[in-house]
C-alpha cells in the first residue's frame, strides 16, 4: 500500500519538539505502551505535525490518531477546537480515538483495548480492500 503523505504547517515542527519534551504523565504512560513498534508491530509517532494541527500520537499505516484530552478540552472553547481538529484530519481520511487522561490513567486497560479494536478491525479490512 502507498505511503498517503499527510501535510503540515512547518512552523509548528518546534512546537512539537517541545510538546515532546513536557509530556504530560498520561502521555507518557500511553506512549510507553506505543512506541518501538510495540503495540501490534505498529509504528507510532507522538507529537506528529499533521495539517495544521498537532496530533498526541500518529500511525501512517493504520491512518489513526490518538488523542489524550486533559481537564481543558472539557472547556467549551477547547472543545469545539478539538471538534474542528478531528472533522479536519478525517477529512483527509484519518481515523481519530480520543480518551481522557482519566481514561488513561485510570482505564489503561480498557483504552488499550479501544486501540487494539481498532487494529484487527482494520486488519480486517485491509483483507478485504486487496
Amino acid at each position: 500500500m502507498k505511503r498517503k503523505i499527510i501535510p503540515y504547517n512547518p512552523k509548528l515542527t518546534a512546537l512539537a519538539k517541545e510538546l515532546r519534551n513536557n509530556s504530560t504523565r498520561t502521555e507518557i504512560k500511553l506512549w510507553n505502551r506505543l512506541k518501538r513498534k510495540q503495540f501490534y508491530g505498529y509504528d507510532f509517532h507522538r507529537q506528529k505535525p499533521l495539517l495544521d494541527y498537532i496530533a498526541d500520537f500518529y500511525c501512517y499505516e493504520l491512518a489513526l490518531v490518538i488523542e489524550v484530552d486533559g481537564y481543558s478540552h472539557q472547556l467549551e472553547e477547547t472543545y469545539l477546537k478539538d471538534v474542528k481538529k478531528q472533522q479536519a484530519l478525517e477529512a483527509v481520511g484519518l481515523s481519530v480515538l480520543r480518551f481522557t487522561d482519566d481514561e488513561v490513567w485510570n482505564e489503561f486497560e480498557s483504552v488499550l483495548y479501544r486501540i487494539e479494536d481498532f487494529i484487527l478491525k482494520f486488519e480486517e479490512g485491509i483483507g478485504e480492500r486487496l
